[in-house]
């Protein structure tokens, strides 16, 4: 008789088995797509009068640090040869915009940093941007800019633009430059 009690619960575990994976079919059978009925119709070409854009680029606002950089294009900088700080006629030139640019806008100060390449001491690099600054801020004194709108600053080589350490990237760092504010 254990022989038949044995066969009988076999049996109902191999129908629960069947059940199951009965029911796992019915399941997935369901889960399948069918195709639709008929396809979409194709999108249609559609005529959309479209307004010019707008344009997108804007002026700085007048007597802005930005004004004063485009107005200059790049003259807000003069460069200096190796351990100099004398104004050449490029620097000249550069200054001189910069002296008509503060002369419309007599209410902006500005701010002459002075820099150095990564060569000589930190405290030589130092002293030497403050003498680069200040020939610059004296040359614009002397085109008509009143002192009392410029101030100077050296940051030695501490603000490098071109972190080369070659003749192109040192002749780029050894400047003055000149920043509005307010």
């Amino acid at each position: 008789m254990p022989q038949v009690t044995e066969f009988k619960a076999g049996l109902k575990a191999g129908t629960l088995v069947l059940a199951a994976s009965l029911a796992g079919s019915l399941a997935l059978a369901g889960c399948t797509q069918k195709a639709p009925p008929a396809l979409p119709p194709a999108p249609q070409p559609t005529t959309v009068s479209e307004a010019p854009a707008a344009s997108t680029v804007s002026t700085p606002a007048p007597g802005s640090q930005a004004d004063f950089a485009a107005q200059l294009m790049g003259q807000d900088t003069i460069l200096f040869d190796t351990d100099k700080f004398d104004i050449d006629q490029a620097d000249a030139a550069a200054l001189r915009a910069q002296a008509q640019w503060l002369a419309r806008y007599p209410g902006k100060r500005a701010t002459i940093e002075g820099h150095c390449d990564e060569r000589g001491t930190r405290e030589y690099n130092l002293a030497l941007g403050e003498r680069r600054a200040n020939a610059a801020k004296n040359y614009l004194a002397s085109l008509g800019v009143d002192a009392s709108r410029l101030t100077t600053i050296s940051y030695g080589k501490e603000r490098p633009v071109a972190l080369g350490s070659d003749e192109a990237s040192w002749a780029r760092n050894r400047r003055a430059v000149t920043v509005t504010v307010d």
